[in-house]
């Protein structure tokens, strides 16, 4: 068994450190651009429906659906290049990294992410997050559901997890209870969906952007959650 940590920070990736909504604005334009506003319509359609079957994005395997539809158009093999190599760097939020660096001097960091065994690896890795975080990245298709899991390979008395989705954080404090302080930072299309948002308890500690993790009083993260709610 692993040797356990004494604090343990558990960061998504898409919307918390990665500003995935720009990523998709970009697919959007570049769909349109070369291949008209029938097919990105269509291409998006596939992609929400594949996403309510898996319970996670699936770009490729939309891509790939799509493709089954249309056998004999070339120009769609090019769309899975221009997925794979996408300037993901460019797309980190202004001071991700530097609240990766803060949580790596107060404990161990990890990232805890959903996705493909494909796309979202090479999201983390072409950002450079796989990197910053030494090789510590898990990928499940509902992390929620993987806390055990989650424990055997990073126990610890503490966690800490850094979210844009409220649901997410409410469903690890049903099952971690005080022992996890849940951050969310309000970024991304879910974050400020209002009457999502209203559907779940308020996490521990609210900030605006992830740039302010860097700032946050590090006796927060070692407090039992109700007394570090904000």
């Amino acid at each position: 068994m692993a040797e356990r940590s004494d604090l343990v920070f558990l960061f998504d990736v898409d919307n918390t450190l990665l500003d995935n909504d720009h990523i998709q604005r970009d697919l959007d334009a570049h769909l349109l651009r070369e291949f008209g506003g029938k097919a990105r319509e269509r291409y998006w359609t596939i992609f929400e429906n594949l996403r309510s079957e898996l319970g996670y994005a699936d770009y490729l395997g939309a891509l790939e659906r799509y493709r089954s539809e249309d056998l004999h158009d070339p120009r769609l093999l090019r769309m899975a290049s221009w997925l794979v190599d996408y300037p993901f760097t460019e797309r980190l939020y202004p001071g991700a990294l530097a609240a990766v660096a803060r949580a790596a001097r107060l404990g161990r960091t990890v990232i805890l992410s959903d996705g493909d065994a494909v796309f979202q690896p090479r999201k983390v890795e072409r950002s450079g997050l796989w990197r910053a975080f030494e090789d510590r990245v898990l990928i499940y298709i509902h992390k929620e559901e993987e806390l055990g899991d989650v424990e055997r390979r990073y126990p610890a008395h503490r966690y800490v997890l850094i979210d844009d989705k409220l649901r997410i954080l409410d469903a690890v404090k049903k099952v971690w209870g005080a022992r996890v302080t849940t951050v969310f930072p309000r970024q991304g299309h879910y974050a400020r969906d209002e009457r999502e948002v209203a559907k779940y308890p308020s996490a521990d500690v609210a900030i605006e952007q992830i740039a302010e993790f860097e700032h946050l009083d590090a006796a927060r993260f070692m407090m039992p959650s109700e007394e570090a709610r904000t």
